[in-house]
């Protein structure tokens, strides 16, 4: 099963498209864990790490990802578990899409994407990487 953490970092306290993501994922056959409101890159990147996550997906709407999507990946390659892939929604503008892509963000998905679109690029994601890992 593909495992998931949904992550709301920062003070951004509006979690409904974390949890509707969450509940599509995990309706897809997914295991999500949750973290719940405010967590530090440092709470989202343990967890990762503790349940053998094979994907962080953070949602954010405070205009503050550019911070956060760095800070995340950058702890990953820390830690040695850059394996993790990283992708996100939320309110962010398209022009900052690019840079976030290039820091090492897989996907990053807008306002209004059908579910549908996250769980299919989050089984080939994760499908790739699982080759990968075997190959």
């Amino acid at each position: 099963k593909i495992r998931v953490v949904i992550a709301k970092p920062g003070l951004d306290g509006h979690d409904r498209g974390a949890k509707v993501i969450a509940r599509a994922l995990r309706d897809a056959g997914m295991e999500i864990i949750y973290t719940g409101l405010r967590q530090t890159p440092e709470q989202i990147v343990t967890t990762a790490i503790q349940e053998d996550a094979d994907a962080i997906g953070i949602s954010i709407l405070s205009g503050a990802h550019q911070f956060y999507f760095k800070r995340v990946i950058d702890l990953l390659k820390e830690k040695g578990a850059s394996d993790i892939l990283v992708f996100g929604g939320g309110v962010i503008p398209e022009g900052d899409i690019p840079s976030l892509l290039e820091m090492g963000a897989g996907a990053i998905f807008g306002p209004g994407t059908p579910t549908a679109v996250c769980i299919d690029w989050l089984n080939a994601a994760v499908q790739d990487k699982w080759a990968k890992e075997t190959a």
